[in-house]
C-alpha cells in the first residue's frame, strides 16, 4: 500500500474541495496517483448527481459581475438544494468564481461547456455535487452588453443588471439605483409599448373579475367598493379613449355646477388621475412606469431624466425560488 502524506491529501483537497477523509481514501484507492484520485472523486460526484437528479435546486446564490470597463455584465444563480449550503462560504466563493468566468460567454450552454481548471464547468458542478452531497446546477444565466452596465445583488438571493445608453455624470449612482429598483420591484419589461395586446386584454379581464368578486364581499360588509377600471395599461389609452375621458370629466364638472371658465385648471389633474387609475399593470411590471423606490412621488422615468440624455437600453434579473 502506498504511503499517503498529509501534503498529498491537502493538495487533493485544494484541487477538488473534497473533505480530508474523502481525499485520503481516494489517494489510498489510487495507490497515491494524484490524477487517478481526482477521477475517483469525480466518479463519486457522478454517482451522487445521478441519485439526486430529480431534486429541486430551489436554494443557492445569485451573483452579478460586471467587467472592468462596465460594458458587459452577467447574472447567474448557482443552485443547490438547501439554504444551509447556499450560505456556505466555499459555495458562495465557487458561485463568484463561476460568475467571473461566465462574463466571457454569451449563453449558458457555452459557459457550461467551457474550461474550469482542466475540466468543463458542467463537470465541476458534478464534482462539487459529490463533495457537497447536494445537486448543484446553474439555474439562472443572463448576460447584458451596453455602453454602461451596472449591477446590484440583494443578499445573494436576487441579482440584477441594467444597461444604460451613455456614461453620464454620476452614472454609477444612477445604475446602482436602477439595478436596485429592478431587484426589489421585479419589473418584467421596460415599457408598456413592449406588451403583447393579447396579454393586456387577458390580464384586464382577469383583474376586473377579481375586483368585482372583492366588491361583492365588500358590499356584504357595508364597506367602500373598489374602483373597477376599464383599462390597466397606457397601451389601451388611445387618443379616442383619452378624448372620451375628457368629455366625461367635463360632463361631471358641469353636473357639479363648476364654472366652465375654471375647467382648464381642473382638467389636467383629473386626466392625470384617470391615467393613474387605468395603468395599474404598467406601474407593476414596466420599469419606467414604476414608482421610484427612493422617492414614490416620482416614476423611474422621471428619476432617469434628472441625469440628462440617458436611457435604459435593457435590464436583466435572476432570483431564487
Amino acid at each position: 500500500m502506498a504511503k499517503i502524506t498529509a501534503a498529498e491529501v491537502n493538495k487533493l483537497r485544494k484541487a477538488t474541495g473534497a473533505g480530508m477523509m474523502d481525499c485520503k481514501n481516494a489517494l489510498v484507492e489510487a495507490e497515491g496517483d494524484f490524477d487517478t484520485a481526482i477521477d475517483i472523486l469525480r466518479k463519486k460526484g457522478q454517482k451522487v448527481a445521478a441519485k439526486r437528479a430529480d431534486r429541486e435546486n430551489s436554494e443557492g446564490a445569485a451573483i452579478a459581475k460586471v467587467n472592468a470597463d462596465n460594458t458587459v455584465g452577467v447574472a447567474i444563480i448557482l443552485g443547490c438544494e438547501t439554504d444551509f449550503v447556499g450560505k456556505n462560504e466555499n459555495f458562495i466563493a465557487l458561485a463568484n468564481a463561476l460568475a467571473e468566468k461566465a462574463l466571457h460567454f454569451d449563453t449558458k450552454e457555452e459557459f457550461l461547456a467551457s474550461d474550469f481548471d482542466g475540466i468543463t464547468v458542467s463537470e465541476k458542478l458534478i464534482e462539487q455535487t459529490g463533495v457537497i452531497g447536494e445537486k448543484l446546477d446553474i439555474t439562472g444565466f443572463e448576460k447584458l452588453e451596453a455602453p454602461y452596465v451596472g449591477s446590484y445583488v440583494h443578499i445573494n438571493k436576487i441579482a440584477a443588471l441594467v444597461g444604460l445608453s451613455d456614461k453620464v455624470d454620476n452614472v454609477e449612482v444612477l445604475a446602482k439605483d436602477l439595478a436596485m429598483q429592478i431587484a426589489s420591484m421585479g419589473a418584467t419589461t421596460l415599457s408598456y409599448k413592449d406588451f403583447d395586446p393579447a396579454y393586456v386584454a387577458s390580464e384586464t379581464e382577469a383583474r376586473i373579475a377579481v375586483i368585482e368578486k372583492d366588491n361583492i364581499e365588500l358590499a356584504r360588509l357595508g364597506k367602500t367598493l373598489k374602483n373597477v377600471p376599464k383599462y390597466i395599461s397606457m397601451s389601451q389609452l388611445t387618443p379616442e379613449v383619452l378624448a372620451q375621458a375628457e368629455e366625461d370629466i367635463k360632463a361631471e364638472l358641469k353636473a357639479e355646477g363648476k364654472p366652465e371658465k375654471i375647467w382648464d385648471k381642473i382638467l389636467p389633474g383629473k386626466i392625470e388621475r384617470f391615467i393613474s387609475d387605468n395603468t395599474t399593470l404598467d406601474k407593476e411590471q414596466c420599469l419606467l412606469n414604476q414608482e421610484f423606490i427612493k422617492d414614490d412621488k416620482k416614476s423611474v422615468n422621471d428619476y432617469i431624466k434628472t441625469y440628462g440624455d440617458v436611457k435604459v437600453v435593457d435590464f436583466k434579473r435572476v432570483a431564487l425560488g
